[in-house]
């Protein structure tokens, strides 16, 4: 699991190939996993900002239904 997480490395390091290829992997990792992160924010802000909205929707009906 761990060669699949990190790349697979051939026993030869030396090859400047393999290593260009490697850091432009783990360089593309960390650029994904940052637009993880900020997409889960957004979708966070928007949930938040959908809830408040549909709290400000339902608060005047509620005050309707209720007994004069």
């Amino acid at each position: 699991m761990a060669k699949a997480l990190i790349g697979y490395l051939n026993s030869d390091l030396r090859d400047p190939r393999l290593t260009a290829e490697n850091s432009r992997l783990r360089a593309r990792v960390r650029e994904l996993e940052a637009l993880v992160v900020r997409l889960s924010e957004e979708n966070d802000r928007l949930v938040a900002a959908r809830a408040a909205e549909l709290l400000v929707d339902t608060a005047p009906r509620v005050q309707e239904m209720q007994p004069a």
